[in-house]
C-alpha cells in the first residue's frame, strides 16, 4: 500500500507541476530559458518529447572559433594579451584542422596513480570491463563507460587544470566535464563524429580529449582522425539520416546500417586521409565535436593501448543525445536547473 500511496503522490505532484507550468506565460518560459542557456532562439524544453536535432531550430551563437571572423578574433585577443603565443597558435590550428596535440601535458605520477586505481577497481568488481575479445591473443579487457563516477580519483585526470584551461580557451566559455571512456586496448571503432552521440543546442559546444597512459605504436590500433573533416563533413544528425524517433532505442543496428556507411561515403567522396596519434605517455589529443575519428585496426592483438577519452560540454549549452533522443545527465535536476556535474553524483 505504501508503494501505491507514493505512486499516487508522485502523480499528483507531477500533475500539479504541469498545471503550474501551464499558467506560466511564454515570456516567463523564455526568461527561464535565457537564464540557463546561451541559444539565441529559446525553446520550450519541457514540451520536447524526443531530444533530437530536428526538435531544435537553427540557432547561434556559434562557438567563437567556428565563426567566420575567428582568425581575426584570435589575433585581436593575442594582441590584447588575452591569449598566450602558444594558445593563439593552438586556436589557429583548431580553426583550420579541428584538433590540437599537447605533448607531455600530463605528469607521469598522476598517470600511474589513476591507472593503478582503475586496475584496482576492475579487480575488486567496482568496474566491470567487458571482454570484447577478437581472438586467443586478445588478452586485454574492453573499454568502460564513465569509470570516473565510481572511482573519484579518475576525475583528477578528467578535470586536470591544464586540460580544462585548454578546453576553456577552445570553447571561449567555462567547461563542464561530462563523460569518460577508459580502456586497455584500441577500440577498432569506425570513423564517426561525436555530435550525433553528444549533442548541444546550439551545435558545436562539445569537444573531446584523448589521454595516453603509455607510448602508442602503429601495431596496437592507434586513434585515427581526419584533419579538416569538421569543416568538410556536415554533423549528420539522426533526422537528416532518416532515422525516425525511438528507432535507435528499439534497434541499435540503425547506427551501423545508416550512419556509418554515410560517413564512409563522405570520406571516400572527399578523399580524406587519416592521421594516427602515435602518442607518448602523457600526450593529449583534443578534437572538435565534428571531427571524424575512430580506432584503427589492431595489427598485434597482444599489444595494449591504455588511454582515457574525456568528453566536455561548454557551460550554457543545452546538452542531449541526438541518437537516443535523451537529455544528458547534466540536466537531470530539471531542464532549467543548474547542471549537475559528476563530482556531485
Amino acid at each position: 500500500m505504501l508503494g501505491l500511496a507514493n505512486f499516487i503522490r508522485r502523480g499528483i505532484k507531477t500533475k500539479a507541476k504541469k498545471n503550474e507550468r501551464q499558467k506560466e506565460s511564454p515570456l516567463v518560459l523564455e526568461r527561464k530559458f535565457r537564464e540557463a542557456y546561451i541559444a539565441e532562439r529559446p525553446v520550450d524544453l519541457e514540451a520536447v518529447e524526443e531530444f533530437r536535432g530536428d526538435a531544435f531550430p537553427l540557432s547561434g551563437p556559434a562557438c567563437w572559433l567556428d565563426r567566420p571572423n575567428a582568425l581575426l578574433e584570435v589575433e585581436r585577443r593575442h594582441a590584447a594579451g588575452e591569449l598566450s603565443d602558444d594558445e593563439a597558435a593552438m586556436c589557429k590550428q583548431w580553426i583550420f584542422e579541428g584538433y590540437y596535440i599537447a605533448p607531455g601535458l600530463i605528469e607521469a605520477e598522476l598517470l600511474d596513480r589513476v591507472w593503478t586505481a582503475y586496475e584496482k577497481a576492475i579487480a575488486e568488481g567496482t568496474i566491470i570491463a567487458p571482454a570484447e575479445s577478437r581472438g586467443p591473443e586478445d588478452i586485454h579487457p574492453g573499454r568502460t563507460l564513465d569509470p570516473h563516477i565510481p572511482v573519484p580519483v579518475l576525475r583528477e585526470l578528467q578535470q586536470h587544470p591544464r586540460i580544462l584551461r585548454i578546453s576553456d580557451v577552445l570553447f571561449g566559455r567555462k567547461t563542464l566535464p561530462f563523460q569518460t571512456i577508459m580502456g586497455h586496448k584500441g577500440s577498432w571503432q569506425s570513423p564517426h563524429s561525436d555530435t550525433i552521440h553528444m549533442t548541444t543546442y546550439p551545435l558545436g559546444y562539445m569537444l573531446a580529449s584523448w589521454i595516453a597512459f603509455e607510448d602508442v605504436g602503429t601495431d596496437c590500433g592507434p586513434l585515427e582522425y581526419y584533419p579538416r573533416s569538421h569543416k568538410l563533413v556536415p554533423p549528420l544528425l539522426s533526422g537528416e539520416l532518416g532515422i525516425p524517433p525511438r528507432a535507435f532505442k528499439e534497434n541499435m543496428g540503425v547506427y551501423s546500417s545508416r550512419y556509418e556507411p554515410t560517413i564512409r561515403h563522405y570520406i571516400d567522396m572527399l578523399g580524406l586521409e587519416p592521421k594516427y596519434f602515435l602518442a607518448k605517455a602523457g600526450d593529449v589529443l583534443f578534437w572538435h565535436a565534428d571531427l571524424l575519428h575512430g580506432g584503427s585496426p589492431r595489427k598485434d592483438l597482444k599489444l595494449s593501448r591504455k588511454a582515457m577519452v574525456c568528453h566536455y560540454f561548454a557551460q550554457g549549452a543545452f546538452t542531449y543525445h541526438d541518437l537516443s533522443g535523451n537529455a544528458t545527465r547534466l540536466h537531470k535536476n530539471g531542464l532549467y536547473a543548474p547542471p549537475a556535474i559528476d563530482e556531485h553524483l
